[in-house]
């Protein structure tokens, strides 16, 4: 279930709620009661089990292996 992040325009306090995708724009209370909340841009980092960055092609020279001359 998606994670959404609120803060409370009242006391400040951020937040996050659990609920479905279906009711991501629905009011959110904060914890201390207060409704006049807004909904936070979250970000995501995406991560993978490649070995990082693709290597880069060879450099220097007209022919990229820089023995051209």
């Amino acid at each position: 279930m998606p994670r959404y992040d609120f803060r409370c325009r009242a006391c400040g306090d951020t937040f996050e709620l659990n609920r479905p995708m279906a009711e991501s724009s629905a009011p959110a209370t904060c914890p201390q009661g207060h409704r006049d909340t807004v909904k936070l841009l979250s970000t995501v980092a995406v991560t993978g089990r490649g070995g990082g960055a693709p290597s880069a092609p060879p450099s220097g020279g007209c022919c990229g292996g820089g023995g051209c001359g």
